[in-house]
């Protein structure tokens, strides 16, 4: 009988004592393993950056395979191209035009805006409008 009670609990009894609250087992290379894991994981990513990485200079070269073909610019080029042009023809003109002038700095006349009394006051009924205003 005693047999038979051990072959049905099997490994449970173990695990009674942790479940009525007494000590765990510490397994004394469970640091180890954790540093081992965690430079697994960081020569895992390392290998992944360096496949994207890889990857991604392949396909530049395949782009400027095609840019070499059909004789496009990148855009970057292009934009530095059109500046470049625009500074060498305004450098010396005398018809360049002129720098824009952020709004509000003075050249235009500026109108009182309505505070909030007077928004106020529109939407006031005509008899409250007229009190307010004898004051």
């Amino acid at each position: 009988m005693n047999f038979v009670m051990k072959q049905a609990l099997g490994g449970a009894t173990k695990d009674m004592g942790k479940m009525l609250g007494g000590e765990e087992e510490k397994d004394p290379d469970a640091e180890r393993k954790e540093e081992e894991r965690q430079e697994a994981l960081r020569q895992q990513e390392e290998e992944r950056k360096a496949k994207y990485a890889r990857m991604e200079a392949e396909r530049e070269n395949v782009r400027q395979g095609i840019r070499d073909k059909y004789g496009i610019k990148r855009r970057e080029e292009k934009e530095a191209e059109a500046a470049a042009a625009m500074e060498q023809t305004a450098e010396g003109s005398l018809t360049r035009q002129k720098k824009a002038i952020p709004a509000g700095c003075g050249d235009q006349d500026e109108e009182e805006e309505p505070g909030i009394v007077e928004s106020v006051m529109r939407f006031l009924p005509g008899t409250l409008q007229d009190i307010f205003n004898k004051k």
